[in-house]
């Protein structure tokens, strides 16, 4: 089993994972990284305090979107179902936005350019970052993908 497996054997961060994802997750913050890395701050669904996860965001025809690379059970995608989509994402500075869930067939195009921006992500998409669309059609039930909506601060 390769390392980027190993660290979210199962879909979960393992305890070196959840480690290098808070430390990751304070860089992106900072905006001490490309502009497409972020960070995703939501509330937790069963206690109620903010949850800070690294995401890498893709940007398609000026639409920016998030996506899953760990499925359906990942933690901070129940999170922001919970949350009806309220997050903040935060890169140098916090943006108040709703994220909402792209619908299967759809994310398809979404999920080919996110393999290409986000190389760590090709250990658990099970296709081809140079795979034919149909190959991310047939998976793309599995993945979420939100669509970043900015919102009017206040």
């Amino acid at each position: 089993m390769d390392l980027k497996r190993w660290f979210y054997r199962d879909g979960r961060p393992n305890r070196v994972a959840r480690v290098l994802d808070r430390a990751t997750a304070g860089l992106y913050a900072r905006g001490v990284a490309p502009n497409y890395l972020v960070t995703l701050r939501v509330r937790g669904r069963r206690t109620g305090k903010p949850v800070a996860v690294p995401l890498v965001m893709t940007v398609i025809d000026g639409e920016r979107y998030l996506v899953s690379m760990l499925g359906e059970g990942s933690n901070w995608v129940r999170n922001v179902r919970a949350a009806a989509g309220e997050v903040t994402i935060r890169h140098g500075r916090d943006e108040r936005v709703l994220l909402e869930e792209v619908v299967p067939r759809q994310r398809a195009p979404v999920l080919k350019e996110y393999l290409r921006r986000a190389p760590n992500a090709r250990a658990h998409l099970p296709v081809a970052e140079d795979a034919p669309l149909v190959e991310f059609e047939r998976v793309a039930s599995r993945f979420p993908v939100f669509r970043v909506v900015s919102r009017a601060q206040p």
